[in-house]
C-alpha cells in the first residue's frame, strides 16, 4: 500500500517548476519571490511581529544588558 498525499505532490511538482525555471539557483528564486510579494501589495497579509520592544529608557537597558550578561557565566 503506497498511499501518496495530492497536495503534497503537488507541491513538489511546483517547486521542482519553478527550480528548473532558474536553473535550480536559489537567490534568483528567492529574489523572484520577493518581487511577487512586493507587487502583490495589500493582497499579502502582514503578521505582527514577535520581537520583544526595546527599553524605554537607559537605565532599563543597562539592567537588562547586565542581566543577559550574568545569565552567561558559568556558576563558580
Amino acid at each position: 500500500m503506497n498511499w501518496e498525499d495530492p497536495i503534497v505532490a503537488d507541491v513538489r511538482r511546483v517547486r521542482e517548476e519553478l527550480s528548473a525555471k532558474f536553473n535550480f539557483d536559489l537567490p534568483a528564486i528567492f529574489a523572484d519571490i520577493r518581487s511577487r510579494q512586493a507587487s502583490a501589495g495589500d493582497r499579502l497579509i502582514r503578521l505582527k511581529s514577535h520581537r520583544k520592544a526595546e527599553p524605554s529608557d537607559a537605565r532599563e537597558a543597562a539592567a537588562t544588558s547586565s542581566q543577559v550578561v550574568e545569565s552567561h557565566v558559568p556558576p563558580a
